[in-house]
């Protein structure tokens, strides 16, 4: 199974190589975007964007709301899983 992780394009870093900065909840990282990058968009249309982000790569353009909704879930899976280590050392 794999995870992707909802990113915003902040900036492109490498245009040649279709490399953007993407915050990820808060870090920001290069992320590979030639697999979303298409003709009809220039790589600047790109920054503000949402992105499913897996190992280093953009998979996919996603909606605003779908990231905010993806985000809560990855937070309180984040919140339950410290509630678990917690009882685990008790």
């Amino acid at each position: 199974m794999c995870l992707g992780i909802p990113g915003q394009i902040q900036s492109i870093s490498d245009p040649v190589n279709q490399l953007a900065i993407v915050d990820i909840s808060g870090v920001r990282r290069p992320v590979n975007i030639a697999c979303i990058v298409d003709e009809d968009h220039p790589l600047e249309s790109y920054v503000g964007e949402w992105v499913l982000v897996h190992v280093g790569f953009a998979l996919n353009r996603i909606d605003p709301d779908e990231a905010a909704a993806t985000l809560e879930l990855l937070d309180q899976l984040a919140e339950l899983n410290s509630q678990d280590l917690i009882m685990a050392d008790v």
